[in-house]
């Protein structure tokens, strides 16, 4: 059980420190949409980079921020039942939501996006704008990378929750 529970502490990190430096490029976004503003109606002036920098950005922050917002249980849910159950309760439900739905979903979505990353990395894919950005590949490579974090975090979670049924582990709330 210590080497679940290290592979647990180990996805937790991982996904802490990469949600940490998502937070610095949401201020890098802010920058940008300020500046797009700026020039757009002070200046009359806009421009293909900086629209196409907005969206790679925000789908960046989305993509790699989705293991840590699951980490800190910052995803919606919708929660009549789960949050009148008890610690045993929420745990089977973090189990069943975890192994039948968030993982293989997951992998679907790595599957899927592995050979289009792969063909947009091989050919160094830029925008088809004339004054786009011109690595449009590393914005995609971020929807595998991102889905694999997420996975990562679910099986986390999921053996967490393992790990409190059989009494080895308390539920985050009792243990703060």
């Amino acid at each position: 059980m210590n080497v679940i529970m290290k592979f647990c502490r180990v996805i937790d990190w991982i996904n802490e420190r990469v949600g940490r430096g998502v937070a610095w490029v949401t201020t890098g976004l802010v920058a940008v949409v300020f500046v797009d503003v700026v020039m757009r109606y002070l200046l009359n002036s806009s421009y293909v980079f900086t629209q196409e920098l907005e969206w790679q950005l925000f789908a960046f922050i989305f993509l790699m921020g989705a293991g840590y917002t699951l980490l800190h249980d910052g995803h919606v849910r919708v929660d009549i039942i789960y949050q009148r159950l008890g610690p045993k309760g929420r745990a089977w439900i973090n189990i069943i939501g975890v192994f039948c739905f968030m993982l293989p979903g997951c992998l679907m979505v790595i599957i899927t996006s592995w050979k289009f990353t792969h063909n947009s990395w091989a050919i160094m894919e830029g925008s088809p704008d004339p004054g786009g950005i011109p690595y449009r590949f590393l914005v995609k490579g971020t929807i595998t990378v991102g889905f694999i974090l997420l996975t990562l975090q679910g099986l986390s979670l999921g053996l967490h929750s393992l790990l409190q049924l059989v009494g080895l582990e308390t539920p985050k709330e009792e243990a703060s």
